[in-house]
C-alpha cells in the first residue's frame, strides 16, 4: 500500500464520528455545569478549563478522558486550594475517588467517561507556577489557537506512536506525551512532515518553536515549552523511544502498511514455555519477587528503575556479566536479571597499587600478607601486587542474597524487600509466567 492510502485508512478509524462527538461535547458542558454550580458555593472566585486532547480536539475515536480544571486565585493558600477544589471535584463526580499527583484531585467515570477535575491556580505566566498541573492551562491556551489545521495529522501521530509502543509520558512508559506529539506535528507542518524529519533524526534533536529558550539541556529529544523557556517537554522521553520513533518512521516511508498503526500484544508464554527459552538461550536469569508497594505508578517505576540498577549494577561489578534486565509490576513486583555466568571461580584476583607507590603498596601489602586464605601478595608483569582471594559469592542469586540491602534501593522498595522477598534462579523463574506471561513473551522475543 502506498503511505497516502495506509493514511487515509487509519484516518478513518482515529477520528470520532460526529455522535461521539456530540456525546463528549454533552458530558463536557454537564460536567462544567456541576463545577460551576459547586464554585458559586466557595468563598473565592474560580473558573474552570478544559485542557488536554479533548480540548484541542485531537482525541482518538474511542477515547474517553475528559481533564477538568478549576483554577484559583494564585494568592490562596495551598491547603485552601486542595480544600476547595475536592469539594469542587466530588460535587462533579458523587462517585468518584481522590488521587495525589503533587496535590489531591478527584479522578471517576460520568456516562462512561473518565473524568479528573483537577484544582489548579490562575496565573498569567507559565514560569509562575506552584505545581506542574499550573502549566497545563497555558499548553491548551497556546495550541488551541494553532493546532486545528492539524487535528487529523496529530491523530495519525498519536496513533502510530501509540502503536509502537512509544505513547505516554507517565515513568512507566517515558514516551512521548500527548502535547510534545502536538507540537511536534505543528513544528513540522503535517504527519507525514514529522515522519519524514524523524526518519532522519541523529539525535540529541533539539527544536524550540518560539526561539525563547533560556536553559539548555543534555536529553536526547528537546522541545522547549512554547510558554516556558526554561523547560523541556521532551525531557521524559527516553533515548529508546526516540530511537523507537526514528525505526519505526523509517519502515512507515520504506512499507507503508496498517500493521504499522495497530498495537499488538504478544500471546503470553507458559511456564513450560520460560523454561524452554531459558534452555535455548543457556543464561542464567535471577529474579526478586516481592509485594508492589502501594503508591502511584509515577512513584513506582522510578524506584523500581533505581533498584534494578542497583542490582544489576552488583551483578556486573561481581563479573557475572548481565545480559538484559527487566522491571514488572502488578500485584507483585519483580527485578529480573539475565547473566551470561552461571558460576565464577572460587578464587577473585583483587589487584592493588604499584609497589613504587610506597604508602599504599605497604598498606596494601600489610593487609594480606599475613593472611592464610588467600594467595600472595605477588606482584604481577606491570609492577602491581596482586593478591588472589576467596571468592563471597560465586553464583548471582549468591550474590543477590549477600549484597541485595547494599545496593541503592527505592525507599518503598526497600521497605516491602525487607517486609519479604522471594528469590527465584534459572527456570524457577517460570514461576512468573502466571502473573507476566505477556511481558515475558515481549522480553524474550524483543521487538525494536
Amino acid at each position: 500500500m502506498s503511505f497516502e492510502s495506509v493514511v487515509r485508512e487509519v484516518r478513518d478509524r482515529v477520528v470520532p464520528e460526529e455522535s461521539e462527538e456530540a456525546d463528549l461535547e454533552a458530558v463536557v458542558d454537564d460536567l462544567t455545569a456541576r463545577a460551576e454550580a459547586a464554585i458559586d458555593d466557595l468563598p473565592v472566585d474560580a473558573d474552570t478549563k478544559l485542557v488536554g486532547s479533548t480540548a484541542r480536539g485531537t482525541w482518538l475515536a474511542g477515547d474517553r478522558d475528559v481533564d477538568l480544571f478549576v483554577r484559583f486565585p494564585e494568592d490562596l493558600p495551598r491547603e485552601h486550594l486542595e480544600r476547595y477544589g475536592l469539594e469542587v471535584g466530588h460535587t462533579v463526580l458523587p462517585e468518584g475517588h481522590e488521587e495525589y499527583a503533587e496535590h489531591p484531585y478527584v479522578k471517576g467515570q460520568h456516562r462512561g467517561f473518565d473524568v479528573d477535575c483537577v484544582p489548579c491556580y490562575a496565573l498569567d505566566d507559565a514560569t509562575d507556577i506552584r505545581s506542574a498541573v499550573d502549566r497545563t492551562p497555558f499548553h491548551t491556551e497556546y495550541l488551541e489557537v494553532r493546532i486545528d489545521p492539524l487535528t487529523e495529522d496529530v491523530r495519525l501521530a498519536k496513533a502510530f506512536l501509540t502503536a509502537i509502543g512509544a505513547y505516554g509520558s507517565d515513568l512507566r512508559t517515558k514516551g512521548f506525551s500527548g502535547f510534545l506529539t502536538e507540537l511536534l506535528v505543528l513544528e513540522y507542518g503535517g504527519f507525514r512532515e514529522f515522519i519524514e524529519a524523524a526518519a532522519d533524526w541523529n539525535p540529541p534533536v533539539s527544536l524550540d518553536p518560539e526561539a525563547h529558550a533560556r536553559e539548555s539541556f543534555d536529553d536526547p529529544l528537546v522541545v522547549i515549552d512554547p510558554t516556558d523557556p526554561e523547560r523541556n517537554v521532551a525531557a521524559v522521553c527516553s533515548a529508546r523511544h526516540v530511537a523507537r520513533l526514528i525505526h519505526y518512521a523509517r519502515e512507515l516511508l520504506d512499507d507503508s502498511r496498517i500493521e504499522l498503526f495497530e498495537e499488538h500484544t504478544p500471546d503470553p508464554l507458559s511456564a513450560a514455555d520460560v523454561r524452554d527459552r531459558i534452555a535455548a538461550r543457556s543464561t542464567t536469569p535471577v529474579a526478586i519477587r516481592f509485594e508492589a508497594p502501594d503508591i502511584v505508578d509515577d512513584q513506582l517505576y522510578p524506584q523500581l528503575d533505581k533498584s534494578l540498577d542497583g542490582v544489576e549494577g552488583a551483578l556486573d561489578r561481581a563479573g557475572f556479566d548481565p545480559v538484559r534486565s527487566a522491571r514488572l509490576a502488578d500485584e507483585t513486583a519483580v527485578l529480573f536479571v539475565e547473566c551470561a555466568v552461571t558460576e565464577l571461580p572460587k578464587i577473585a584476583r583483587h589487584r592493588g597499587p604499584p609497589v613504587g607507590v610506597r604508602n599504599h603498596a605497604e598498606g596494601f601489602y600489610d593487609t594480606y600478607a599475613d593472611d592464610a586464605d588467600v594467595t600472595g601478595p605477588f606482584i604481577d608483569e606491570a609492577g602491581h601486587y596482586v593478591v588472589e582471594r576467596p571468592r563471597d559469592a560465586r553464583t548471582p542469586d549468591a550474590l543477590v542474597q549477600s549484597e541485595l540491602f547494599d545496593v541503592s534501593l527505592g525507599t518503598h522498595v526497600e521497605s516491602a524487600l525487607t517486609e519479604d522477598y522471594e528469590l527465584l534462579v534459572g527456570d524457577g523463574i517460570a514461576e512468573l509466567a502466571t502473573e507476566f506471561g505477556v511481558e515475558l513473551a515481549a522480553y524474550f522475543d524483543p521487538k525494536p
